[in-house]
């Protein structure tokens, strides 16, 4: 969660917009060493559907300045809600609007957005009344879903439910910090984020709801990730929930209602950021898995035909653009192509980078 502030003003020049134009000048200087290291150093094989990833730079959009995490969920009024931590959000910077979180709505395509407050930050419709950070966002059957992790502790989560659009939030528990779904003492789930499918959650694999997490976060160095699932109309309610807990000798997921039974769905050893995001991509029927591994805009993409895997690497980047912490790269399915193969991508990070950033990829299969 960010905290620095950082000066928003990036110029258009001729109409060109600069900050992708900059962030384009940076990438050419580090386009070979980051194209040797795609697959060097990865935890899984190569991807056997996915050959590369292209990126537009000069696509690359900025909003929100000062805002980060933004998890994003597609509704059945055909917008994507999302989420931030701290700032004012969407007409907002580091301190006007300011909220500890916040919750909005975007309109439009990849290539043409527009971003609108309505829980927290500046000019939304409603006031923020209570903080934390968004973890996940989910959207099924006309209600909203959020996952917040403590504010400062970064240790306990909870899941909270909007049936107005994000407006008014209902948690388990009153008031709001009296209660907390995860207060495990090694941090597992605090950063839950959940597997989106389509608009409304159509097209879901099955009943449940799959989510991810950094594991062990009160640990110094985390290097893997866990897994439960729900059925969906018990998503609030955690005696439903199971953990993954392995392959079987048949290639089936184990699962498990002890949650110290887990087991790691990814593991990587360089290292397992917060901010997990996974998507599924309908036209190639594959999962995507994102998670930076250094603090140095280290990140990578993974696939599986399955939510738990198994895993193969599509992308490993090393200082992906430049060395600028990045995170929560997620892949809205609502901004992929019919072909699913144009993708506009949503992240965050720090400095430049602390905001709503969404970039154009393009993929190339084998």
């Amino acid at each position: 969660m960010v905290l620095k502030e950082y000066n928003p003003t990036i110029p258009m020049i001729g109409g060109i917009n600069m900050f992708g134009v900059l962030v384009m000048f940076h990438f050419i200087f580090s386009f070979v060493s980051s194209c040797d290291a795609r697959i060097k150093g990865a935890p899984y094989p190569t991807s056997p559907v996915i050959e590369n990833i292209s990126w537009d730079f000069t696509s690359l959009r900025r909003a929100a300045i000062g805002s980060d995490l933004w998890p994003i969920t597609w509704a059945n009024d055909n917008t994507l809600f999302t989420a931030w931590g701290d700032g004012g959000g969407f007409g907002g910077t580091n301190r006007d609007g300011r909220s500890s979180l916040g919750v909005a709505q975007t309109k439009g395509s990849g290539a043409n957005w527009q971003g609108f407050n309505i829980f927290g930050g500046k000019n939304s419709e409603s006031k923020a009344n209570f903080s934390g950070k968004p973890t996940g966002l989910i959207y099924i059957d006309r209600v909203l879903y959020m996952g917040v992790v403590e504010q400062n502790k970064w240790l306990r989560w909870k899941i909270g439910r909007s049936t107005d659009h994000g407006r008014t939030w209902i948690f388990n528990g009153t008031p709001f910090s009296s209660y907390w779904d995860f207060a495990e003492p090694d941090g597992a789930f605090s950063d839950t984020v959940f597997l989106n499918f389509g608009k409304n959650y159509q097209g879901a694999r099955d009943g449940y709801v799959y989510a991810y997490s950094q594991d062990h976060r009160a640990l110094s160095s985390q290097h893997d990730i866990a897994m439960f699932r729900v059925p969906k109309e018990h998503i609030m309610d955690r005696k439903y929930y199971e953990y993954f807990a392995g392959i079987d000798t048949y290639g089936k997921p184990r699962w498990t209602s002890d949650i110290s039974k887990r087991a790691p769905v990814f593991t990587d050893t360089n290292g397992i950021g917060w901010g997990v995001r996974v998507d599924f991509n309908p036209v190639l029927h594959r999962y995507f898995l994102t998670t930076w591994h250094g603090y140095d805009g280290s990140w990578g993409v993974f696939d599986a035909p399955e939510p738990w895997g198994p895993w193969t690497t599509v992308a490993y980047y090393e200082r992906w653009i430049d060395s600028i912490p990045k995170f929560g790269f997620s892949f809205p399915q609502k901004w992929i192509s019919k072909d699913g193969k144009t993708l506009w991508m949503v992240f965050s990070g720090e400095g430049i980078y602390d905001s709503f950033n969404v970039i154009k990829a393009r993929f190339t299969l084998k």
